[in-house]
């Protein structure tokens, strides 16, 4: 009798045969497979088979093991495609303004070095559209008295606090490029220092350093402005930063003091994009500040504390410049040193009852203040304010190898720093 595997089964189904004795199954299968399926049809039969054999087991029949022909190996080579990425440059209509701060004597100054910042044509670090004509400069914070400061910055200058001259100094030797006085002790609530007082510690400041200064008040936004005016009477012709001019004090009398003795304003909105738009607009329509007398801030926001808010505005802002808004291509500064007001940074211990350990806020205060620039370098910042001589350390070897100075990241020299 000849049957097939499905007329078999039909038949042991039909009469309930639960045992066969003396069976031999005979046949040859032909089965017509496409190129390149092989494999996974000789993997089918074989799975079959032993299904079937399994069955007939069950039945007391003994099967032959059937001979099926070892799956092939395919031989298959294969190379790599030989292709060179090469980018298209995108060509921007813009073009940052550039700014310089600092004057030398030539100039009217009296400033051994000056910084510049912008001159940008692409985004940060996009050296494939445009060179970067100008790395990011980074500026150290110096206050005109002491002032509560974090352990892990403090430790590094507590031999200098009651005297701004040698803060200053010690902040140049710590690798600032320029050096911020912030003229804490003007604050009503704090000191009330006359704006006299104040600027002969701006004067304190340029003859102990030679790198451009930036000048601070202390926030308070009806006297700033004349502390501001007085600083730069007395320095006519450095080229300071005046910081800051903002929308709710009076803007004017800084921008007039700027254009009036040869200085830079750094104008300074929170986080709003038009905010920015409307106060630069005021200081060079209505003022006729120069533009290459105007530096932007829109705030910074430290990681874990708005970060990202910070990031795309500043993205925003830089991109809308690149494409030809002329009131937003200017350099934007960041106060990195908000990092520090990160519980993360100071804190000693988590506060969250039963939270896993954060380690040791010697090394988490200054990664604080790196991740912070690092993200918003990306963002487009020309300048950062700063404290912690290795955050300062570690944010220039980036700046330099990512804009093209250096070929690679000298990672051994930070990361063991000594805190």
């Amino acid at each position: 009798m000849r049957l097939n595997l499905e007329e078999f089964f039909k038949l042991l189904s039909k009469y309930e045969i639960e045992e066969i004795e003396g069976l031999k199954l005979e046949g040859d299968i032909e089965i017509e497979i496409e190129e390149g399926a092989a494999i996974d049809v000789i993997n089918e039969i074989n799975l079959a088979m032993q299904h079937l054999m399994k069955a007939l087991s069950m039945l007391g029949a003994a099967p032959v093991t059937p001979s099926l022909p070892s799956a092939p190996v395919p031989h298959r080579e294969f190379r790599l495609l030989e292709e060179k990425f090469e980018p298209l440059p995108v060509k921007y209509s813009g073009t940052i303004q550039e700014v310089q701060l600092g004057a030398k004597r030539s100039e009217g100054g009296s400033r051994g070095s000056v910084v510049k910042l912008g001159g940008e044509r692409s985004l940060p670090f996009y050296l494939f559209d445009s060179p970067q004509p100008n790395l990011p400069a980074i500026a150290i914070d110096v206050f005109d008295r002491p002032i509560p400061l974090p352990k892990a910055v403090r430790e590094h200058y507590s031999d200098v606090m009651e005297n701004p001259g040698e803060w200053a100094k010690k902040a140049v030797k710590l690798g600032a490029d320029v050096v911020t006085i912030h003229l804490v002790s003007t604050d009503p609530l704090i000191d009330d220092t006359p704006p006299g007082e104040a600027a002969k510690v701006v004067e304190e400041v340029l003859q102990a350093v030679k790198v451009p200064v930036i000048v601070g008040g202390s926030g308070n936004k009806e006297k700033d402005p004349v502390v501001l005016e007085k600083a730069a009477e007395v320095a006519e012709g450095e080229r300071l930063l005046l910081a800051s001019a903002t929308l709710d004090m009076d803007w004017e009398r800084i921008g007039n003091a700027a254009k009036n003795h040869g200085h830079v304003v750094l104008s300074w909105t929170q986080m709003d994009m038009n905010n920015q738009k409307t106060l630069n607009r005021y200081l060079l329509k209505r003022l006729e500040l120069p533009r290459e007398s105007l530096v932007m801030d829109p705030t910074t926001a430290a990681l874990g504390y708005g970060l990202d808010y910070a990031y795309t505005n500043m993205e925003r802002i830089r991109i809308a410049g690149l494409k030809g808004d002329e009131d937003l291509s200017f350099p934007i500064s960041s106060g990195t040193t908000n990092a520090w007001g990160a519980r993360e940074a100071w804190m000693k211990d988590s506060p969250i009852e039963g939270d896993t350990s954060w380690g040791p806020r010697e090394l988490r205060g200054p990664l604080w203040e790196i991740t912070t620039g690092l993200t918003l370098s990306l963002a487009g910042v020309d300048l950062f304010m700063m404290m912690h001589p290795a955050a300062v350390a570690v944010m220039k070897e980036f700046m330099a190898t990512l804009g093209g100075r250096k070929d690679r990241i000298e990672t051994e020299d930070w990361v063991g720093v000594e805190l």
